[in-house]
């Protein structure tokens, strides 16, 4: 496979995940960090990283409304619950595992 393709292939995937995420507003991103070490702001970070390496201008903000569909603070104003204490310990508890670009570990 040749490199743009593979990057094509890189992409859609990438898109297919965002979508997924927009659509799964149930889905807290504490839980998917509990699980999988990453969340949505996770690959904002990456997105705006990625931005930042190819000196593309992007703003926090942006990328972050590039990831959930909407600005986030309306995201968080829609969607988001407080998280319980359960959820709380299990988040400290597997900070080591964290995505780097999570800050958290």
């Amino acid at each position: 496979m040749d490199d743009q393709t593979r990057t094509e292939l890189e992409a859609a995937a990438f898109r297919g995940l965002v979508k997924h995420f927009q659509k799964r507003t149930d889905v807290q991103n504490i839980d998917v960090m509990n699980l999988a070490g990453f969340c949505r702001n996770c690959l904002s970070k990456w997105y705006l990283a990625a931005a930042a390496e190819r000196g593309v201008d992007v703003s926090k903000d942006e990328a972050l409304e590039i990831i959930y569909g909407m600005p986030y603070a309306d995201w968080k104003t829609n969607h988001q619950t407080p998280a319980s204490e359960e959820q709380m310990q299990r988040f400290e508890e597997t900070k080591p595992l964290h995505a780097e670009i999570s800050g958290h570990n």
